[in-house]
C-alpha cells in the first residue's frame, strides 16, 4: 500500500512497532516523542511517528481537520507504513486516537500506553455556553498555555467527536495497556485515567497517577517513567503467554 502523503519518520527494527499519536495541535517534534524515539532506536525496536493532517510538517488546513480524520491518518500510517503487531502511545488527545485505532484494527495492535489520555473531550471538556458558541460561530477560540495563538476548536472537530466517544460502552481489547496521568494536569481530570482503565476489557490494565504531574508528563522523571511503561508493555506484549 502507498503511504499516505502526510510527513513521517520510521526507523526500521525487531516487531512489534512502536507508533506515537501525539495530541491536539501538537506534533511529531515533541520531547516525549523524541526521548521515545531515541530510546527504541537504541534497542533496535521499530518506531514510528508521524504529522496529523494540518499539524506540523504535513500539508493540509489545521481547521479542515475532525477527530474522525485524525484517525484515519493513524489507521492510514498503520496500515501503509508499520509493518506487523503495533503498540500505540497517545499523549492527551492521541489518547481517544489510540483507542478508536485499536477498535479498528484489532488485529494489529497488541499494547496501548496513554499520556494524560483525553477521550471523549467534546463531552466533557467543554461549558454548555461553549459549545452553544461552537454551533452558532462555527468556532470557538480559547486562550492557550502553549502557544501566543489562541487554541481554535471547530464545530465540525466537535460534532466529529461526540460521533466517536468511546467511553459509553466496553472497550474490546486485552492486551497490555499502561496510563500515565499527572494529579495536577488542569487540562484533563486525571480520574478520566481511572474511567478508561474500567472500560477497557482487558485486565492487563494499570494507571499509574503521577501526584506533582501535570498534562505535559514531560520532565526527566515523567519521561523515565514513560520509557518504563512502554518496556513493560512489550515485555507483556511478546511474553509466551501472548506470543
Amino acid at each position: 500500500m502507498t503511504a499516505p502523503a502526510l510527513a513521517y519518520r520510521h526507523s526500521p527494527g525487531t516487531a512489534p512497532t512502536i507508533v506515537f499519536l501525539p495530541g491536539y495541535r501538537s506534533d511529531m517534534q515533541g520531547s516525549k516523542v523524541l526521548a521515545l524515539e531515541a530510546w527504541a532506536q537504541a534497542r533496535g525496536q521499530a518506531f514510528l511517528r508521524f504529522d496529523y493532517a494540518g499539524c506540523g510538517e504535513s500539508p493540509g488546513a489545521f481547521e479542515d481537520q475532525t477527530l474522525a480524520s485524525w484517525r484515519d491518518d493513524a489507521l492510514a500510517m498503520i496500515d501503509s507504513v508499520a509493518e506487523g503487531p503495533v503498540v500505540l502511545v497517545g499523549s492527551s488527545m492521541g489518547g481517544w486516537i489510540m483507542l478508536l485505532a485499536a477498535l479498528a484494527r484489532p488485529e494489529r495492535v497488541i499494547g496501548m500506553v496513554g499520556i494524560a489520555a483525553a477521550p471523549d473531550f467534546t463531552d466533557w471538556g467543554f461549558t454548555d455556553a461553549e459549545k452553544r458558541h461552537m454551533q452558532a460561530e462555527g468556532r470557538l477560540e480559547q486562550p492557550s498555555d502553549y502557544s501566543d495563538a489562541p487554541m481554535v476548536t471547530t464545530h465540525a472537530f466537535w460534532r466529529s467527536g461526540e460521533a466517536n466517544r468511546v467511553l459509553d460502552a466496553p472497550i474490546a481489547f486485552d492486551g497490555p495497556v499502561r496510563l500515565l496521568h499527572g494529579q495536577r494536569d488542569a487540562e484533563v481530570p486525571w480520574n478520566l485515567a481511572l474511567r478508561i482503565a474500567e472500560t477497557i476489557r482487558s485486565d492487563k490494565v494499570q494507571a499509574w497517577i503521577v501526584k506533582d504531574g501535570d498534562h505535559r508528563l514531560s520532565r526527566d522523571a515523567d519521561i523515565r517513567l514513560l520509557l518504563r511503561a512502554t518496556e513493560e508493555v512489550l515485555i507483556e506484549c511478546c511474553s509466551p503467554s501472548s506470543c
